[in-house]
C-alpha cells in the first residue's frame, strides 16, 4: 500500500475545523462571548446563526486580513478599528490571526495555542448537543509536566500526564496507560488545551463508561521536525526524510519514554495495561510504533491516521493479529472521508481479510478536533476492559 498520510493534506487545509467547547458570558443582543477569549475581552463575538464578528485596533495599517478558512478583507472605521462579521462558522475549534500590512498576528483579544507550527489565536465554536468534554461538577483528574532527559539525543524533555481523580487518595491503586499523540503543527499540549481530553476522561469516569487510566502526552517530535525547529527539514526534501523526525520517536519512547512513566507513576507495566492513540500524523506515529511492538501494545487507536506503507503487515497473519490485539480503532469525519476514503478502505479491507476492529465515522466533520473529541470518546471505554 502507497504512503497515504492524511497530515500532509491537513498541512494544506491548514487544520480549519475543530471541536466546540461551548461559551462564555452574554455578550449583548443574540450575540456571546467564545470561552476562548481572553479574560475580559468582549471580541470575537457568535451569533446565534453561528456568524462571528472580529476586530482589531490599528489605526496605521493600510491593510487587514483575517485569516480564518482563507483570506479575508476588514473594513476600517473613523477611529482606526478593523471589523469583519464572517459567514456561519462550521462549528468548532478553528485556528485564526490578522494579517496587518503582510505580517501574521495572533489576536490580542484571543489565548494563544500552538497550531500550525506557530502560537495563533483560536476560536470556539458551539456544537449543539456535544457537551462530553465540557468541565462538570464531577471529580477531576489533573494533568501534570514532568521533565525527562533522553540520553541518546542529549534532550530535554518534557510529557504532560493526566491522573485520575482517585491517583492521589488511592495510593495503592495502579492504573493502566495510554500514551496520546497529538498531529502535525501542535505539541504535547494539544489534546490538553484544544484535544480537552482531562474532561473527556473525567466525565467518562463519572458516568462509570470507563476504566481509571494514566494519559500521557509527548510531543513525538512533530512540533519542530517540519517547522524549522532543531532536527527539522526543509518542505522541499523527500518526504520519507522529511519523516525521520517522526520515526526516531519510536527509540525514544520505547527506551526512554514509558519506563520513566512506569518507574515514575503507580502503573500496571505490562502490554495488556498499554495502549497508544494519536491523531494525523501523531496517528502515523502510532500504527508505525505499535506494529513494531506489539510486545508493548495491546491496544491501538488511529484518530484520522496517516496510513504507512507497511499498514498490510496487519492484513497478513490476521488470525495472529487478532490474539495479540484487543482493540484496533480507526476513526474519521464523513466529510474527510469523502474527499480522503483512505480509512475507510482500510476498514474495507481489514473486514474482508477477517482483521477484527472498530470503525468510527464523525458525521459532519472533518480533519478536526471534533472529530478527535469523538474519536476519543468513543475509544476510551474500549480499553482496558479484561
Amino acid at each position: 500500500m502507497k504512503l497515504t498520510c492524511l497530515w500532509m493534506l491537513a498541512i494544506s487545509s491548514a487544520l480549519l475545523a475543530w471541536a466546540a467547547v461551548g461559551l462564555a458570558q452574554e455578550a449583548g443582543g443574540d450575540a456571546r462571548i467564545p470561552s476562548t477569549n481572553a479574560p475580559g475581552h468582549q471580541y470575537p463575538q457568535i451569533e446565534a446563526d453561528l456568524r462571528a464578528t472580529f476586530r482589531i485596533s490599528a489605526p496605521n495599517a493600510r491593510q487587514v486580513l483575517l485569516d480564518l478558512s482563507g483570506r479575508h478583507a476588514m473594513a476600517k472605521d473613523d477611529n482606526g478599528v478593523w471589523t469583519i462579521t464572517t459567514e456561519p462558522l462550521v462549528p468548532g475549534f478553528h485556528y485564526y490571526s490578522f494579517i496587518v500590512d503582510g505580517v501574521a498576528l495572533a489576536d490580542p483579544d484571543s489565548e494563544s495555542y500552538f497550531g500550525m507550527s506557530r502560537m495563533v489565536s483560536g476560536i470556539e465554536v458551539p456544537s449543539p448537543g456535544d457537551d462530553f468534554y465540557d468541565a462538570k461538577n464531577v471529580p477531576h483528574g489533573e494533568v501534570r509536566i514532568r521533565s525527562y532527559v533522553t540520553e541518546s539525543t542529549h534532550e530535554q524533555r518534557k510529557v504532560l500526564v493526566y491522573t485520575p481523580p482517585d491517583y492521589d487518595q488511592n495510593t495503592t491503586a495502579r492504573y493502566p496507560v495510554l500514551y496520546l499523540q497529538h498531529g502535525y503543527g501542535e505539541d504535547r499540549r494539544a489534546w490538553w488545551r484544544q484535544g480537552r481530553v482531562n474532561f473527556i476522561l473525567d466525565n467518562l469516569l463519572a458516568a462509570g463508561k470507563a476504566k481509571p487510566m494514566i494519559v500521557v502526552m509527548e510531543d513525538g517530535g512533530i512540533a519542530t521536525g517540519l517547522g524549522g525547529g532543531r532536527g527539522s527539514l526543509p518542505a522541499t526534501a523527500p518526504a520519507a526524510n522529511r519523516l525521520a523526525f517522526a520515526q526516531a520517536f519510536d527509540g525514544i519512547m520505547i527506551t526512554k519514554l514509558i519506563p520513566m512513566i512506569d518507574a515514575t507513576y503507580r502503573t500496571v507495566a505490562d502490554r495488556n495495561h498499554r495502549a497508544m492513540a494519536g491523531t494525523s500524523l501523531g496517528g502515523w506515529q502510532t500504527l508505525q510504533i505499535t506494529l513494531n511492538h506489539l510486545d508493548t501494545f495491546a491496544y491501538i487507536g488511529g484518530f484520522s491516521p496517516g496510513l504507512p506503507q507497511d499498514i498490510d503487515r496487519i492484513t497478513s497473519d490476521p488470525v495472529g493479529f487478532n490474539q495479540k490485539v484487543k482493540v484496533l480503532f480507526l476513526g474519521t469525519g464523513t466529510v474527510e472521508r469523502d474527499s480522503n476514503p483512505n480509512i475507510r478502505n482500510l476498514h474495507e479491507t481489514l473486514t474482508k481479510a477477517g482483521v477484527k476492529h472498530v470503525y468510527y465515522e464523525s458525521p459532519g466533520t472533518a480533519h478536526e478536533w471534533l472529530t478527535w473529541r469523538r474519536d476519543l470518546y468513543q475509544f476510551v471505554p474500549l480499553l482496558f476492559q479484561d
